[in-house]
């Protein structure tokens, strides 16, 4: 059951409203979640100020493959039903790569590396070996795409944490929190 009634329209602040009518334009519906964090303008600004920028970094499948290991790690059952609907659905990431992205994995070599990463640094809370770093730059990556998925791992958990601390009622296909 969720810990926070999903703000009304009346209730989002003013200086949230046009972070939310992008998402809302973008998705066309507007997830609970963002609902939630436009309570504060400071958090949907912070979290849009990173969501711009990034969404230009690497590519859109090495994205979703992060944003669903990272959400899989944190246990966020409503960010790994969102991040799968988005990647079946827009991404047209088959269910079968979605599951291995969940478990740190990918068929690309270096999608495979990213998203291992990433997983890595949830897991490690950032403490990543030299052997990670390793691994992660002979796939291709520079140390600025290495910040870069920092940087989204970050974010995503962002989003996990909040998800988290409310049980946001989930308004995408339910997604089982087992990988089967």
């Amino acid at each position: 059951m969720s810990r926070i009634a999903i703000p009304t329209p009346e209730q989002i602040p003013d200086a949230s409203q046009p972070v939310l009518e992008a998402i809302t334009k973008g998705l066309k519906m507007t997830p609970n979640l963002f609902s939630i964090m436009a309570l504060s303008p400071n958090a949907l600004n912070g979290w849009a100020g990173l969501q711009g920028p990034l969404a230009k970094t690497l590519d859109v499948k090495t994205r979703d493959g992060i944003a669903l290991a990272v959400s899989q790690v944190n246990g966020c059952q409503y960010c790994l039903s969102a991040h799968t609907y988005v990647a079946s659905n827009i991404a047209k990431i088959p269910d079968d790569e979605i599951r291995r992205n969940r478990l740190g994995q990918a068929d690309d070599p270096r999608t495979a590396a990213a998203v291992a990463f990433s997983r890595t640094l949830m897991t490690s809370r950032g403490k990543v070996s030299d052997a990670d770093l390793a691994t992660v730059r002979a796939a291709g990556f520079s140390d600025a795409n290495i910040v870069e998925i920092i940087a989204l791992s970050a974010q995503f958990m962002l989003t996990n944490f909040v998800n988290n601390v409310f049980d946001t009622e989930i308004d995408f296909p339910v997604v089982d929190l087992e990988v089967k």
